[in-house]
C-alpha cells in the first residue's frame, strides 16, 4: 500500500483534560452484588479501598483526582494479586473497571521501584508492556495511563498501525517505561530494534481472549519467545477480559506461571445487567426500513450501529445520512486521519449514530451511548456480549437491540437464550422456538 504519513495530533496536555472523566452511573453500587471467584493457591486478600494498598502519596492523589473513589469488585481483587507480584487471569463483566484494575498496580510498583528512562537512547527498555486488539483502545489505555503517571517520572507511550512509523519511533526514542501498542506495530518496532524487552517486568494482554485467538495468537507466541523477552518466571503476566472461553484459558496457561490465579466476576462470559436486552425477529430485506424507524424513535440519543463488513458500514452510513440522519463510520479499511475523525464526531455528538464492524466492539467507553444495536448479529455470543458492553458502562444503564434473522442467526438463538435469562431478560417465545427446531 501506499506510504503512511498520517501523524496523529498529540493529546492536550494541561491537567484538566488529562484527568476529565465520565460521570458514574446510578448503579454503581450494585457491581457489589456480583459474586467473585478466586481461583488458585493462596491469594491475597481482597483490597477494600485504595487507601490500604499503601501506594505512594502521589499515585493516591493522581486516582483522587481520577474521580476514582470506592473500588469496583474486579478492582478489590486484582489490584492485591498485581501487588503480591502474582500472574492472573481475570473476567469481568464491560465497563466494570478492568483498565484501573491492571493499571494502578503495575503503577504503583514502578513508582516503589523505580524506573530508568532516557530521551537519549536509541533503544528503549519498557518495564511495561500492555497489548490490546485495537488502534482506538490502545490508544484509550494509554491516556487513561497518563492519569496515573501525572507528576512522576514514568513516561508512557503509544504505537499503533495507520500512523507514520517514524513518527512512532520517535515518541518512543523520547522515553518509554509504560508501551501501549497493538500487535503489528510492537512486533515492527521490536524488529527494528527501536525497543529492548530485557527489562519487561509486566506484560499485559487486554482483551485476552481475542490475543491469543486466531487473530492475534501468532503475534503474541512471538513476543513471548524474543531472546531478550523475560522468560514467564522471571515476569509478571496479566490478561484482563469480559469474555475468557474455555479453550482459551488453556492457551493461556502457556503464558502465565503455573501458580497464576484467575478471579471471575459475577457469571464468567455474561453480559452486563445494565444493559436492557431486546431481540427482534427481522429478516434481511426490512433491516433498514427497521432501523430508521428505531433512531427517529430514539432521536438524538447517542447510538451505536454494528454491521457485518466494512462495505456495509459505509453504506448504511450514507444511506442514514440521506435519511436526515447524522451518522458516521468506523471500520478497519477507513484511515486513521478518519476513524480518528469518526470517533471524535460520535463523541463530540455532532453525529450521534455511529455505524462499525467489530472493531468497535471491544473496550472502547465513550459517555453517554444509550443505545446498541445489532443490524447483523455477529459470529460468535462472545462478540455479543463485548458490542452490546458499549452500553450500560461505569453504573450507567443502555438498551441493546439485536435484529435477528432466521436463516442467518439460528447458531445463535441458544446461546443468545443463556445471556438473556442469565442477565435476567425477557427471552422472547419465537427465540426458544427458533432454538429447538
Amino acid at each position: 500500500g501506499p506510504k503512511v504519513t498520517y501523524v496523529p495530533p498529540p493529546p492536550p496536555d494541561d491537567e484538566q483534560a488529562i484527568f476529565a472523566r465520565y460521570q458514574t452511573g446510578m448503579n454503581f453500587d450494585k457491581y457489589d452484588e456480583n459474586v467473585v471467584e478466586v481461583s488458585g493457591l493462596d491469594p491475597p486478600a481482597a483490597l477494600m479501598s485504595f487507601a490500604d494498598a499503601n501506594m505512594c502519596h502521589t499515585l493516591n492523589v493522581n486516582i483522587a483526582k481520577a474521580g476514582y473513589s470506592k473500588l469496583t469488585p474486579v478492582q478489590k481483587y486484582s489490584i492485591p494479586i498485581i501487588l503480591a507480584g502474582r500472574d492472573l487471569m481475570a473476567c469481568a463483566q464491560t465497563g466494570s473497571g478492568k483498565t484501573a484494575a491492571f493499571l494502578v498496580p503495575v503503577v504503583a510498583q514502578m513508582m516503589r521501584d523505580g524506573v530508568t528512562a532516557s530521551s537519549f537512547k536509541e533503544q528503549q527498555e519498557p518495564e511495561c508492556i500492555i497489548t490490546a486488539p485495537t488502534r482506538e483502545l490502545v490508544n484509550q489505555i494509554f491516556l487513561e495511563a497518563r492519569k496515573y503517571v501525572y507528576g512522576t517520572c514514568i513516561r508512557p507511550v503509544v504505537v499503533y498501525g495507520g500512523t507514520q512509523t517514524d513518527y512512532s519511533i520517535r515518541q518512543v526514542k523520547q522515553g518509554c517505561n509504560i508501551l501501549c501498542a497493538t500487535p503489528g506495530r510492537l512486533l515492527d518496532i521490536i524488529g527494528r530494534g527501536k525497543i529492548g524487552l530485557h527489562s519487561v517486568k509486566y506484560l499485559v494482554l487486554d482483551e485476552a481472549d481475542r490475543m491469543l485467538d486466531m487473530g492475534f495468537g501468532a503475534d503474541m507466541k512471538k513476543l513471548v519467545s524474543f531472546p531478550d523477552m523475560p522468560p514467564k518466571d522471571k515476569r509478571q503476566t496479566l490478561m484482563f477480559s469480559a469474555t475468557f472461553p474455555e479453550e482459551v484459558q488453556r492457551l493461556a496457561g502457556e503464558f502465565l506461571k503455573t501458580d497464576f490465579l484467575f478471579v471471575g466476576v459475577g457469571r464468567v462470559g455474561g453480559a452486563c445487567s445494565d444493559v436492557q436486552q431486546n431481540i427482534l425477529q427481522v429478516s434481511q430485506y426490512s433491516k433498514r426500513d427497521k432501523l430508521v424507524e428505531m433512531l427517529h424513535s430514539i432521536g438524538n440519543e447517542r447510538t451505536l450501529v454494528f454491521v457485518d463488513t466494512k462495505r456495509k458500514a459505509d453504506f448504511i452510513a450514507c444511506f442514514l445520512c440521506q435519511e436526515n440522519i447524522p451518522a458516521t463510520s468506523i471500520h478497519g479499511d477507513r484511515e486513521q486521519r478518519e476513524r480518528e475523525i469518526a470517533l471524535q464526531d460520535f463523541r463530540s455528538g455532532k453525529c450521534p449514530v455511529l455505524v462499525a464492524t467489530s472493531v468497535a466492539a471491544r473496550g472502547l467507553d465513550i459517555e453517554s451511548v444509550q443505545h446498541v444495536i445489532n443490524f447483523d448479529l455477529p459470529s460468535t455470543i462472545e462478540e455479543y456480549i463485548h458490542r452490546i458492553g458499549r452500553t450500560g458502562r461505569c453504573g450507567n444503564t443502555g438498551k441493546a437491540v439485536g435484529f435477528f434473522d432466521n436463516h442467518s442467526d439460528g447458531h445463535l438463538a441458544r446461546p443468545l437464550i443463556k445471556v438473556l435469562s442469565d442477565a435476567q431478560q425477557e427471552v422472547p417465545v419465537w427465540l426458544t422456538e427458533v432454538a429447538f427446531e
